[in-house]
């Protein structure tokens, strides 16, 4: 490899020169090169001799001498991007500008975007790549993200910054993709883990990072692996339950700026959610992290307006959920609470739709004794015999007030079709959307919605990983139990770039298990409005031994009466608002 200049390449102090050849200035310092040293660059220029290594320190360098020197230069793809934003109607938030700027300037390509949810991450990894691209630092290019993630990546990258990713497919794809977006499960697998690590990009982006936690694991040891000059890794929730964690993503990003793991622990870990010496561990991470927050005042999101809609079922369905319900608790409490997945969804579906309850107790009564089986039976044959659904009776009625288009969201593949066929019949154009659809369909439908339809029918899985900011009405069918499903819903129409209030509509069975789990997500966390962007974290610092969903049914299945049922579910909102307090005045989260 050649020295970097020549030697008669020199720098030279702004004075006149009777061999200068060329000039290349800049307001504090100037490059000057002599003619002899211009002809003998130029040859090694085209020889190829020069090793892209020392270009990116050039540049690096000519970075750090700008700012310490004078104004930090802007971005070009700003007004690049100009025409295209003013188009499809993109205005970037200064907090994200300001993120890019400090990337590049700053970080050298180098950083942990940590911004809470819905702040915009995705912008500032793609307003930093443009820029990459644009200066001639950027070509290859790897982006490792969630299956569900990979095609919003895709159309945000096309639609928003002109840039044409491929999406992986085939162990080919690897090597002939300029610009790839991967799914880090396939992207761990063999043949595909030694194809990528033979493989030098120029920038590596890793969204939902925080799944690398864990250093033990293949996905860890994937990224770890990879050859990159530049890495970006996204994630709302650097630290979840211990400070180790943040430790391996850091040691992702720049290996050894924490130290070894035993000195990290040593001065940095009082346990492993307690730092010692928070101001100097505050100032390592703020050398590769950013972390931007609603509260700082960074962006101001549009108003969400919860409806409760409730809902009086008839005498019959009333005595059929009834009925439901006492062979759940009986059930539950001869099973104990060991295996309740699917006692819970049955007492979830029975607040949907009898023809989804119907469908799980059919493939139920396979592990069921000939009592229990005797008793299914009977279930099954009165709920089939129930014509009228209350629920989409008031569904009916509700968007019949509607002028606009919505999302009707349900957990059940049986209850969106009813639901589909029920308004289709009243003169309504509906969308399915749903897990099953490929990634192209997923946008097909999400254009014909955006174009025709007015009302798209989703399920929890179809909603992952598109946004909608185009539609302002959701309407919860039916309600999912954690909390933080509920919160996906909502974050698929209200997040950067909706520009009117959200409608919420919730659809409350009364006298059911909905009742109450309404009262605990709206009446006693008040979630719809104050805990948006940190509940994930809230969750996880809580620590629940089961899941959110087993909580809730423990309490139902140990308890007979309402009064009893809202006492403990009280005392599990207490915790909630607790855990939220906590973890706004633990010492590591004042790091971040």
């Amino acid at each position: 490899m050649l020295p970097l200049f020549p030697e008669n390449t020199k720098l030279w102090p702004k004075q006149d020169h009777p061999q200068i050849l060329q000039e290349f200035p800049c307001e504090n310092f100037q490059v000057q090169v002599l003619a002899a040293g211009f002809k003998q660059l130029m040859g090694e220029l085209r020889a190829g001799r020069y090793d892209t290594w020392d270009w990116y320190q050039l540049a690096k360098r000519a970075d750090e001498l700008v700012t310490t020197h004078g104004q930090a230069p802007g971005l070009l793809a700003l007004q690049h991007l100009k025409e295209r934003w003013e188009q499809v109607g993109v205005v970037p938030y200064q907090h994200q500008i300001r993120t890019a700027e400090r990337v590049i300037h700053e970080l050298h390509g180098q950083a942990i975007l940590a911004d809470e949810v819905g702040l915009g991450k995705t912008i500032e990894a793609g307003l930093i790549l443009k820029e990459y691209m644009l200066r001639g630092l950027v070509k290859k290019v790897l982006i490792l993200t969630p299956a569900n993630l990979v095609w919003q990546w895709y159309s945000e990258l096309y639609e928003k910054f002109g840039i044409a990713a491929g999406i992986q497919r085939t162990q080919w794809d690897w090597e002939f993709a300029d610009v790839l977006i991967a799914s880090v499960d396939t992207a761990k697998r063999e043949p595909h883990c030694s194809i990528i690590t033979g493989i030098v990009y120029d920038l590596l982006i890793v969204d939902e990072a925080h799944k690398l936690k864990n250093s033990s694991t293949a996905s860890y040891r994937l990224v770890n692996s990879i050859q990159k000059k530049y890495c970006l890794m996204l994630t709302a929730t650097p630290v979840q339950n211990d400070l180790k964690e943040l430790y391996n993503l850091i040691g992702l990003i720049k290996p050894g700026q924490l130290g070894s793991s035993r000195s990290f622990k040593s001065r940095f870990m009082e346990d492993k959610r307690t730092p010692k010496n928070p101001a100097e561990l505050r100032k390592l991470l703020s050398e590769v992290m950013i972390r931007n927050r609603r509260q700082d005042g960074q962006v101001t999101l549009t108003e969400r307006i919860v409806h409760p809609v409730v809902v009086t079922l008839t005498p019959k369905e009333q005595e059929i959920y009834n009925r439901v319900t006492e062979f759940i608790k009986a059930r539950g409490k001869r099973s104990g609470v060991s295996n309740l997945l699917p006692l819970i969804t049955l007492q979830r579906e029975i607040c949907s739709s009898f023809l989804a309850t119907a469908l799980t107790l059919e493939k139920l009564m396979a592990g069921l004794s000939p009592p229990e089986l005797e008793q299914a039976a009977l279930l099954l044959k009165d709920l089939a015999e129930v014509k009228q659904n209350s629920k989409c009776d008031a569904l009916e009625r509700l968007v019949a007030q509607f002028s606009d288009k919505a999302i009707i969201f349900t957990e059940y593949r049986a209850s969106q079709e009813y639901i589909r066929y029920r308004l289709e019949r009243a003169g309504y154009k509906t969308l399915a959307f749903d897990g099953s659809l490929s990634r192209g369909k997923k946008q097909w439908v999400r254009h014909l919605f955006q174009k025709e339809a007015q009302f798209l029918v989703s399920t929890e899985s179809g909603g992952e990983g598109l946004n909608f900011q185009f539609c302002n009405l959701v309407v919860n069918f039916d309600l999912p139990w954690n909390p933080m499903r509920l919160e996906q819903r909502i974050g698929r129409v209200h997040r950067l770039g909706q520009t009117r209030d959200v409608h919420i509509y919730n659809l409350i069975t009364k006298g059911t298990v909905e009742e109450h789990i309404m009262y605990l997500l709206h009446r006693k966390i008040n979630m719809f409005e104050s805990i948006i962007g940190e509940l994930d974290a809230i969750l996880l610092h809580l620590n629940l031994a089961k899941s959110f969903e087993s909580e809730v049914m423990r309490i139902f299945l140990e308890h007979e009466t309402a009064e009893e049922i809202q006492a403990h579910l009280d005392k599990l909102a207490q915790r909630i608002l607790s855990g939220r307090a906590q973890l706004k005045a633990s010492a590591w989260e004042g790091l971040l």
